[in-house]
């Protein structure tokens, strides 16, 4: 590994995640069991690394990733998120504004790009449309900001 690809710090640390699904009989609609669709998940993810999850169609991928930007609420367990400056932050114990900020820093991308990336759009409206979104920069300085962020992950200007 280079300097450039070797991990760097912690970023996202989870430990224990679960999430059950409640399964519900009759009009009252009791609770008469749980599907689990995350169960005692721990991982870590260090600034420089990539991480794939690789499973079945049903097995909890996407649930999982749900779960670590709190799309749904986990059961259980801890997620942890390091920022470059700053004490960690407990990802479940954000309030509203608190998850706003965490997205704007945190995006997962799920199993189906075709899904998660729409195909009539260029790499720049693609990576550009969070920027605008979050007000984070605009006009010539959107354009340099794209081609730093593409720099970063190996693509070249050419693909924008």
């Amino acid at each position: 590994m280079t300097s450039s690809t070797q991990p760097g710090s912690l970023l996202i640390q989870v430990e224990h995640l679960q999430k059950y699904f409640p399964i519900e009989k009759g009009l009252l609609k009791s609770v008469v069991g749980h599907v689990r669709a995350v169960d005692d998940v721990t991982l870590s993810v260090y600034r420089n690394e990539t991480l794939g999850l690789v499973g079945e169609s049903g097995s909890g991928k996407t649930t999982l990733g749900r779960c670590l930007l709190r799309a749904i609420e986990p059961t259980g367990g801890t997620v942890t998120f390091h920022p470059r400056n700053g004490a960690p932050i407990d990802v479940l114990a954000l309030d509203k504004p608190g998850l706003k900020a965490l997205r704007r820093q945190v995006q997962l991308v799920f199993q189906n790009p075709y899904s998660a990336l729409d195909p009539r759009k260029t790499v720049l409206q693609i990576v550009s449309e969070p920027l605008i979104l979050h007000n984070v920069v605009r006009g010539d300085a959107l354009i340099a900001r794209v081609k730093e962020l593409l720099d970063l992950v190996g693509l070249e200007v050419k693909h924008m």
